[in-house]
């Protein structure tokens, strides 16, 4: 079924999905992340091993747990993050832009772009991949 706008219903559903999504991290709000993601999520996230808040993952939880982690390790005030695009396709929505911070232990910043690939499923969260400067995130890290 096609609205007038072009797209379709399942469009329209998991963009306003990824709209909660968004606005449930932007107010920090674990217990809303974690229902809003599946039992069991295909989570990617490049392999950082001294980035403390990036590890595997695959429960709701744990996915949701992943805002508070960022927040723990680094300055809140510093933090920014802005979306450029947000583009859906079916089940599957991809959003682009920029992302930055401090980190807590240095006080070294980490800058630059990221996208991020969700999938929609029966109203949950089934896969999230975040594509980032991990080069940045790491030096930032490193004393």
């Amino acid at each position: 079924m096609t609205t007038n706008t072009g797209t379709t219903s399942t469009e329209e559903a998991t963009r306003a999905v990824v709209q909660r999504f968004l606005t449930l991290r932007l107010a920090g709000d674990t217990a809303g992340l974690t229902a809003l993601f599946a039992e069991e999520v295909d989570w990617l996230l490049a392999e950082n091993p001294v980035v403390p808040w990036i590890r595997p993952r695959s429960t709701a939880a744990e996915c949701a747990a992943q805002g508070e982690e960022l927040a723990r390790y680094t300055v809140p005030e510093d933090a920014r993050a802005s979306v450029d695009t947000i583009l859906v396709d079916g089940t599957d929505a991809v959003l682009t832009g920029h992302v930055s911070g401090t980190v807590r232990a240095t006080g070294k910043s980490f800058s630059g772009p990221f996208a991020l690939r969700l999938t929609v499923e029966d109203g949950r969260i089934t896969r999230h991949h975040l594509y980032e400067n991990s080069l940045s995130i790491a030096a930032a890290c490193t004393p």
